[in-house]
């Protein structure tokens, strides 16, 4: 009877813990600290934030030490009295000058950090980032490309109409594409609200304020793709505008631009040609105009000079 007891305590505490096995298995597959990241830098923020991290743990393990101590080996039922006294300065001007100390030690490594992060000088490769509702733009200032890249998860995965794919809300139709081993400056601005171009892996986070040039720079180690997000709350579709960095060898970017300069090359003389051969009437350009007008503008401002209602009916002239 005493050993059937004690197995049906055993299952009974195998049972209990059975689910917190499985989780713990299942974080396998999580990402629960940060990034290393892939550059200089991520790296450096990485290794700061583990300091910092174990400076911490050790204080907790000594703070919480001492008070379950005190708790368990000082308690009322064992005898012991509340002390009297009210005052101890030799042991404030110690625990002053400890976190002092600790602040100053952890201050000085990330100061240097801080000023490597601005330093943006020197890049071999510029890139304007413009962000829009909801979308992003990659201007390569010093190779003449320009393009936009939207989110390409279809829509049948969103609305749950299929299942959801591996990169899901997290691909894009035109990743940006960078070379390794090089010193990428980022230029970051906003064409409307507030968004934040945000890579982890890069460690690269800069807000994109309208009529702001934010800077921010990587050189990234090793070829691979780098997903991000925005990560300013920015409108209904903020969770739609992904961000996806292409690394890639510098001989392979050559190429790469070699092949876009030619594809916008085209493109432009296409546009040129169709402007130059397309000849409108005055019918046509009114109805085209009624068109943009309807589509662009009608919600705020009707001929009559009123918004649409009724959140813009109070908007006048």
């Amino acid at each position: 009877m005493l050993n059937k007891l004690k197995i049906c305590k055993v299952m009974a505490v195998v049972c209990a813990f059975a689910p917190m096995g499985a989780l713990f298995a299942a974080t396998d597959h999580w990402q629960m600290n940060m990034y290393r990241g892939v550059t200089p830098l991520s790296k450096d923020m990485f290794d700061l934030h583990m300091v910092a991290m174990a400076i911490c743990a050790v204080i907790g393990i000594v703070v919480f030490g001492v008070m379950f101590y005190s708790l368990i080996h000082h308690r009322k039922s064992k005898g012991y009295q509340a002390a009297t006294f009210h005052t101890n300065t030799r042991l404030e001007i110690i625990w002053t000058i400890i976190p002092f100390l600790i602040l100053v030690g952890l201050a000085i490594p990330a100061t240097k950090v801080l000023i490597r992060l601005d330093d943006s000088s020197e890049a071999d490769v510029t890139i304007k980032v413009v962000g829009y509702q909801w979308k992003w733009q990659y201007q390569y200032l010093d190779q003449g490309i320009s393009y936009f890249s939207n989110l390409s998860t279809p829509y049948s995965q969103i609305h749950n109409q299929q299942p959801k794919g591996e990169w899901y809300l997290l691909e894009v139709d035109n990743p940006l594409v960078v070379p390794i081993n090089k010193k990428i400056r980022f230029i970051v601005t906003s064409n409307d609200v507030i968004h934040s171009w945000w890579v982890p892996e890069l460690g690269v986070k800069r807000d994109a304020i309208p009529g702001f040039m934010h800077e921010s720079w990587a050189r990234i180690e090793k070829p691979g793709i780098y997903r991000g997000q925005c990560a300013e709350l920015c409108g209904i579709n903020h969770g739609f505008m992904p961000i996806v960095v292409q690394a890639v060898t510098e001989d392979d970017f050559t190429k790469w631009v070699a092949h876009q300069t030619k594809v916008e090359d085209k493109y432009a003389e296409t546009k040129s040609q169709a402007s130059l051969q397309k000849t409108m009437t005055r019918s046509e350009l009114m109805h085209l105009g009624r068109e943009k007008y309807n589509l662009l503008c009608a919600a705020c401002h009707q001929a009559n000079g009123m918004g649409i209602p009724p959140p813009l009916s109070r908007i006048e002239k």
